[in-house]
């Protein structure tokens, strides 16, 4: 049984070693068979830094890496191209600043090719470097990796002066690029993020954005073939070692880690979740952990922007990103915590949503814990694994209970200022946290209730106020006729006003009422 190649981003060091290669060959050949300066947007942790890594070995003619694989005979092996590969993730810009960085890596590329470069200049000299290479040894392959860290990993306040620095020594380093347009034989850029092409890619009109391509809409990720192919003995051990079926397997595999999405089709799973899962042989939070969504979070408070599901978009969206001009969807999106899940090809409008189980109960967690100041908690989980056994049980002065020992932690502008948005924004994360039949913000011919939380034999209908009454709240259930969507199900129904007080911070009027 092949070893996983976890956290491995060397294809060279996956195939010498033989760990687990899902070939992806056959869509490499098609991208790279035309000369063209492409753009591959993909969040992190998704077979970015491989597919290039793939891609400049095949260049540089390393035929034996190939062996096996749908491109050994469908490759004129005969040809080789010199290849710069620039990896923003490994260059150490933290430490040196990004201008020393790319002068350091620029004098060792030439280095290897035994090339002089004059001027201490990054524009001229990555300039000098493409024409020289290209008259020494053939038109150059340019691979660059995570172009946009240099700017993403400094977009808090404090370091956002740097984030501005940054992007106009990226500007002039990548406005070479149009110039030496001869001395090219493919450039492929990827990156979490596409900021708008007039503040980074100012000259690079020719720049060929394949993010919501259908032809390469798999290039990264598994998709539930390649998983189910390439993965036959580890699905067999899992089996063995869970006692279930290889469909029970599938199923939940399926839903923790597939859903992701660029054209709205076909999905794919995320690579690193799975290795993970095959090694660890349980179903639990891989790749969100991998990384903490501070910033996100931060964003997201400020404009009390918590209800990201089923968010309409169009692609459009993302050719304006910019870090004077951040859109916490373009975000949300660009960084893998929501993905596309219908795509209208004519018109570019989609809908986005949490991927999977993974993503969606992760971030809920984390924002339960953000907006109720818990990160010190360790039993938010086990807080709303009760809730939804106290409504199981319709026990709702337990509910209530519960609701009031998140709510008091509450953090204190939410008092200070009133801020109906936080409470609002941490009672929907809780109530869609629950798993349950829970839906928030509930639409009906004359409003939309607060929640409606549905079990197998009740249905209980919420409507929050905010320093009022829950009397008002239950009047408006009655008045605007929530229940009514509701009358056929054969459920006992119950509407439930409550209003939350900022003078006693917590829940001081609870009415119920059967519908």
């Amino acid at each position: 049984m092949k070893e996983l190649p976890i956290g491995i981003q060397s294809f060279e060091k996956i195939i010498e070693d033989g760990y687990v290669y899902v070939d992806k060959t056959r869509t490499i050949h098609q991208l790279v068979s035309s000369g063209a300066t492409y753009f591959l947007s993909r969040p992190r942790r998704f077979g970015k830094s491989l597919l290039l890594n793939t891609i400049k070995s095949l260049f540089e003619g390393k035929k034996e890496l190939f062996s096996g694989l749908w491109i050994e005979n469908h490759w004129d092996w005969n040809k080789t191209n010199p290849v710069l590969h620039f990896s923003f993730d490994a260059i150490g810009f933290d430490k040196l600043g990004l201008e020393e960085a790319l002068l350091f890596q620029l004098k060792k590329m030439s280095a290897r090719y035994n090339i002089e470069l004059p001027t201490n200049s990054i524009a001229l000299q990555f300039a000098d470097l493409l024409q020289q290479l290209h008259e020494k040894y053939g038109k150059v392959v340019l691979l660059i990796d995570e172009y946009d860290k240099p700017i993403i990993d400094f977009l808090e306040k404090h370091t956002f002066e740097k984030a501005k620095a940054n992007r106009e020594i990226l500007r002039s380093f990548y406005s070479v690029l149009k110039s030496s347009d001869d001395h090219l034989r493919l450039v492929f850029i990827t990156g979490i993020s596409k900021f708008a092409q007039v503040s980074i890619f100012s000259n690079l009109n020719n720049l060929n954005d394949i993010t919501f391509n259908k032809r390469y809409a798999t290039l990264t990720g598994y998709t539930q073939k390649e998983l189910e192919h390439y993965f036959e003995d580890h699905l067999q051990e899992v089996e063995t070692a869970l006692a279930v079926s290889r469909q029970e397997v599938l199923d939940g595999m399926r839903e923790w880690y597939n859903g992701y999405s660029w054209d709205g089709i076909q999905r794919v799973y995320n690579p690193f979740g799975v290795l993970r899962f095959f090694s660890v042989q349980h179903f639990t939070n891989f790749w969100f952990s991998s990384g903490s969504p501070r910033f996100l979070i931060d964003q997201m408070r400020k404009v009390d922007f918590f209800e990201v599901e089923n968010i309409h978009a169009n692609n459009t969206t993302f050719e304006r990103f910019d870090i004077e001009n951040l859109d916490l969807t373009s975000i949300l999106f660009q960084t893998g915590y929501l993905t596309v899940k219908e795509l209208d090809l004519w018109s570019g409008d989609m809908i986005l949503d949490y991927p999977n189980k993974e993503v969606r109960q992760s971030m809920y967690l984390f924002l339960i814990d953000d907006l109720a100041k818990n990160a010190h908690r360790t039993d938010t989980g086990l807080t709303i694994r009760n809730l939804k056994q106290a409504f199981e049980a319709a026990d709702l002065v337990q509910v209530r209970e519960i609701l009031n020992s998140l709510l008091a932690d509450l953090p204190s502008e939410v008092f200070e200022k009133k801020s109906e948005g936080l409470y609002h924004g941490l009672l929907h994360v809780v109530f869609k946290f629950l798993g349950m039949h829970i839906e928030s913000e509930v639409h009906s011919a004359r409003g939309r209730a607060d929640a409606v939380v549905q079990t197998a034999s009740e249905v209980f209908i919420f409507e929050f106020k905010f320093n009022k009454t829950a009397s008002e709240a239950l009047a408006q259930i009655r008045e605007k006729g929530y229940a009514d969507k509701y009358r056929n199900a054969g459920k006992k129904l119950t509407g439930i006003g409550v209003n939350f007080s900022t003078e006693v911070r917590e829940i001081d009027e609870w009415v119920e009422e059967k519908l």
